[in-house]
């Protein structure tokens, strides 16, 4: 395969299956080249949810773009990490060509937001392959709505179909963000529970983000069907990427460790690749020190991941809690209450094993949702965990940023762009956040 065109050099790039496992080519590639090249300080990216290869190549060519010039006499070599991830396609990206990000209307009228369009059927095809059939059928359920009662179960068991993972399989072993007493919690209530009444709750939080403009209609359960099938997508994306970063980059960094010694490592990750990344650092092989820095921007996980106890229920404790202390240096987590895919549907899709819980039960204000349990990185940054500093993006570009443990960044400066349903989530290419990035690795 062609080298892909990018804005910075020297680049390379990892590419992970859904199980971790490596392109073998890809890693001798890099382990041969990082230390040939004179290599001292090297960035590695992981994506969120993007369609394709070209999506995250674009990403990482964008957000790199400014590094060169802020870091002019760094001896720098950048990783993006490619692993089978899906964006839906009425979630714009700011900035990115119409052949990148969705090609459609900044805003989507709500009777198109129902429906199941070209590209992320096929984008479902590509992260779920061997499902057609089960894609096929839920799109034709979204077109034509039949009922609310049966069609509407129908729609729910076709979506844990497709959904599923081998019990036996690495991926069954990576979905909790939390432990309650060192077992991690169960599957989440909305592909178990009643169909119509979490499709109903969905669609009744989505009445709340209406587009300017745009006529309010009382929601019904079918408008909020298509959002369960997102949330699910995203739930069996949230578990790859901690089955990617564990069993893949975790095992890929110890064995750079060993063929460059000297090279220092930054770990960068967007929504689920700040998972990805997070998850990385249980895979590291005990004695690596690598990883000097980690920066989070706009994490699509648990706030609580790296609390040694969750606040109102001690025996529980973040899946992550203390392995911060593997970065030799901080763990920067950039977050923005503009994003509105971790502000208000987040906390809705998050809850493990929580049937005698009402979505409604939560409050919908997205003033007041992260302060609940269910809370996400990039919305309100790390939480419970003692000693975690807080600044605001320009206080960190100003400040000399501490040189170990957690440290939040209100980022919102710069991070404010974007419409329903995701808001400000993908509005990260920005210079300052790559300041951020070398700031919190020390890199000059």
């Amino acid at each position: 395969m062609a080298d892909p065109a990018v804005s910075v050099s020297p680049y390379w790039e990892l590419t992970f299956d859904a199980d971790g496992d490596v392109d073998g080519r890809e890693r001798d590639r890099l382990l041969a080249e990082v230390p040939r090249r004179g290599v001292r300080d090297l960035i590695v990216f992981a994506h969120g949810w993007n369609n394709d290869r070209s999506g995250a190549t674009r990403l990482y060519s964008q957000f790199f773009a400014p590094v060169p010039d802020l870091a002019p006499h760094a001896r720098l070599g950048y990783v993006g990490v490619v692993w089978p991830s899906m964006r839906f396609s009425d979630e714009p990206i700011p900035d990115f060509p119409r052949s990148v990000a969705a090609a459609v209307p900044a805003v989507v009228p709500a009777a198109a937001r129902t429906a199941l369009d070209k590209d992320t059927r096929h984008a479902l095809l590509e992260v779920f392959p061997g499902r057609a059939t089960v894609v096929e059928q839920l799109a034709r359920l979204l077109d034509q709505q039949p009922d609310e009662g049966a069609s509407l179960e129908e729609f729910g068991r076709l979506v844990r179909l497709l959904v599923e993972v081998s019990p036996q399989g690495p991926q069954a072993a990576f979905a909790a963000d939390t432990l309650a007493e060192g077992a991690p919690q169960g599957d989440p209530a909305m592909l178990f529970g009643d169909t119509a009444t979490v499709c109903g709750e969905f669609a009744e939080a989505l009445a709340g983000m209406t587009a300017p403009g745009e006529t309010f209609a009382l929601p019904r359960p079918w408008d909020g069907a298509r959002e369960l099938l997102r949330q699910a997508t995203y739930y069996a994306m949230k578990r790859r990427a901690g089955t990617v970063g564990e069993r893949g980059l975790g095992r890929a960094l110890g064995q750079l460790a060993t063929a460059a010694p000297g090279v220092r490592v930054h770990l960068v990750g967007h929504s689920f690749g700040g998972r990805l990344v997070s998850f990385a650092l249980r895979g590291l092989p005990e004695g690596v020190c690598a990883v000097k820095s980690v920066t989070l921007l706009q994490g699509a996980f648990s706030h609580y991941a790296f609390a040694a106890s969750l606040p109102g229920d001690p025996r529980a404790s973040g899946a992550l809690h203390g392995l911060q202390s593997r970065v030799d240096g901080p763990l920067v987590c950039c977050y923005s209450h503009f994003d509105t895919a971790l502000g208000t549907i987040y906390p809705l899709a998050s809850r493990m094993a929580d049937d005698d819980r009402s979505v409604l039960g939560i409050d919908l204000d997205p003033g007041h949702l992260l302060g609940a349990r269910w809370g996400a990185m990039g919305h309100d940054g790390v939480q419970a965990v003692e000693g975690t500093k807080a600044f605001t993006l320009a206080d960190a570009l100003r400040a000399q940023l501490p040189v170990s443990g957690c440290v939040n960044v209100d980022a919102c400066a710069v991070v404010n762009r974007g419409g329903p349903p995701s808001g400000a989530h993908s509005d990260i290419c920005h210079r300052e956040l790559a300041q951020v990035v070398l700031a919190a690795g020390r890199i000059r």
